[in-house]
């Protein structure tokens, strides 16, 4: 959409927003379902608001932009509709920061961020990891969103949110690492080249897979000769090399990287004793890359007396019994862990946040039934994201927002080769980022108690030759993969990430 278009659609779709409630001075259009017929028949669907809040201590009043943008081919022909939510304070500053912000899955909206962290709104469910129950659920006012410290545009790649394929495109077009990074990145240069922002400072974020894609969208935007230079890369709950934390046999690496999320829970559970979960953390990291490590890669040839003093030690980290570790061959995959911990209570506990815990049908399985972590707070964002774009900033759409949608087949190659795509890793991207732009930063936010993506892999993949460590930052939260739902971790979370935008 052309700027003169936008602005059209702005004078007719203009709200005032004060002290946090949208008061329509001229009441938008609010039936503007998305058009049926050919996507080349119709412009893209955008609603403009305007509104006031108080975020970081200042009032600050922005304008929200809600809607789609085309992603065309050569020939111009739309292929994909683009969703996003931009904030962008007023009056507008061309050389103010700007930050990009998604979720993972892949197949996930950027709903959890938005709603949960970063939004100037957020949906208040509870914070000490049980569950959030049926609605109404409150939407208020967030006062730990960036907005003090840059603009945000929350970004919904295809088959998310509201974004989906257009006319004849397969959205498979769109679904796999490169396939999915080149997308979003072409997306970013769109919204830079509508709002004139070339030059301000960048910042690239994501929870969960959404790291992934900000290491893949870093390679797309920097690894090109018309670069567009980055800031700062933001990973909350990261997952950069996929193949040292799988879960397969003869996959060592996984039991070494998942032991120290394992000591945390046992911990917080009251399955283990030590003075604090940073202390305990800390051994936990040099157990495992030491004598455990030691153990697991003798294999079969491990010595009794060794193998008897290693489960003696993993047992007093995982609060696990001696007997099961010898059953499982010093072996806990994460799945046994959630079931098997607190057993005795008739509990199991959470994978994105092992606080969490649920009742299974019996006690008697291996694995849970169910993620307590998962349907603990699902219902809420799924009920707040619709609430809030189709009310408060007036998008109005027959489509439903896809919190966590099918995109499969994902593929998963990165297309340099047999060996490369047979060990999944990213992290090289982010090696070459840094080496390659020396004001770029990386900030690495982990929760103790994250099983799908735990700290001790974020540290290991981030940790690898060719990856300079001096300019990435690493901050650590008493929660889970998604440490925002704990209001305390939400208010540090907010403000290290302000803190880092700011150190620029």
């Amino acid at each position: 959409m052309s700027k003169r278009s936008l602005a059209i659609v702005a004078a007719l779709a203009v709200a005032t927003s004060l002290a946090g409630a949208v008061t329509a001075q001229e009441r938008p259009n609010t039936e503007r379902a998305t058009p049926k017929g050919p996507p080349a028949d119709r412009e893209p669907v955008v609603s403009v608001t305007r509104h006031t809040g108080t975020f970081g201590g200042q009032r600050i009043t922005y304008t929200a932009t809600a809607g789609e943008t085309f992603l065309r081919a050569e020939d111009g022909t739309p292929r994909a509709a683009i969703f996003s939510t931009a904030y962008v304070r007023e009056p507008r500053d061309p050389n103010r920061p700007v930050t990009f912000l998604f979720n993972g899955g892949p197949g996930s909206g950027s709903v959890w961020l938005h709603m949960g962290a970063f939004g100037p709104k957020r949906v208040a469910i509870p914070s000490d990891g049980t569950d959030d129950g049926a609605p109404p659920f409150p939407i208020v006012d967030n006062p730990d969103s960036l907005l003090d410290v840059t603009d945000i545009v929350f970004i919904d790649p295809v088959g998310t949110g509201f974004s989906h394929a257009l006319g004849d495109t397969n959205p498979q077009d769109f679904w796999g690492v490169t396939k999915d990074a080149e997308s979003v990145a072409q997306f970013i240069r769109l919204w830079l080249n509508e709002n004139d922002r070339w030059n301000a400072p960048k910042f690239l974020g994501g929870e969960s897979y959404g790291t992934t894609r900000s290491a893949a969208v870093l390679n797309q935007l920097e690894g090109r000769f018309n670069d567009v230079s980055l800031n700062g890369v933001i990973l909350i709950s990261t997952i950069l090399d996929f193949a040292a934390g799988a879960d397969t046999p003869g996959n060592e690496l996984t039991y070494m990287l998942n032991l120290p999320s394992m000591a945390a829970t046992a911990l917080y559970h009251g399955k283990a004793q030590a003075a604090s979960v940073e202390e305990f953390t800390a051994e936990a990291r040099r157990f495992a890359m030491g004598p455990y490590a030691h153990a697991l890669l003798q294999g079969s040839a491990l010595p009794a007396e060794e193998r008897a003093s290693v489960r003696r030690e993993l047992a007093r980290f995982t609060g696990l019994s001696e007997d099961y570790l010898e059953r499982a061959d010093l072996r806990v995959l994460p799945g046994r862990f959630y079931k098997e911990l607190l057993r005795d209570r008739g509990l199991t506990v959470g994978r994105l946040d092992s606080r969490y815990t649920g009742r299974d049908y019996d006690n008697a399985g291996e694995e849970p039934d169910n993620d307590p972590s998962f349907y603990g707070i699902d219902g809420g964002y799924t009920a707040a994201i619709n609430q809030y774009l189709r009310e408060d900033l007036r998008f109005r759409t027959d489509r439903a927002y896809v919190t966590i949608g099918q995109v499969s087949p994902w593929d998963w190659r990165l297309g340099q080769g047999r060996d490369s795509d047979a060990y999944l890793n990213v992290a090289p991207y982010i090696g070459r980022g840094l080496r390659e732009n020396s004001g770029l930063r990386i900030f690495v936010g982990q929760g103790y108690y994250d099983f799908a993506t735990p700290f001790f892999a974020a540290e290991y993949s981030l940790s690898r030759t060719g990856i300079p460590t001096d300019r990435i930052r690493y901050e650590y939260y008493g929660s889970g993969h998604m440490m925002y739902v704990r209001d305390e971790d939400r208010v540090k979370l907010s403000q290290d990430i302000r803190d880092f935008i700011r150190a620029r």
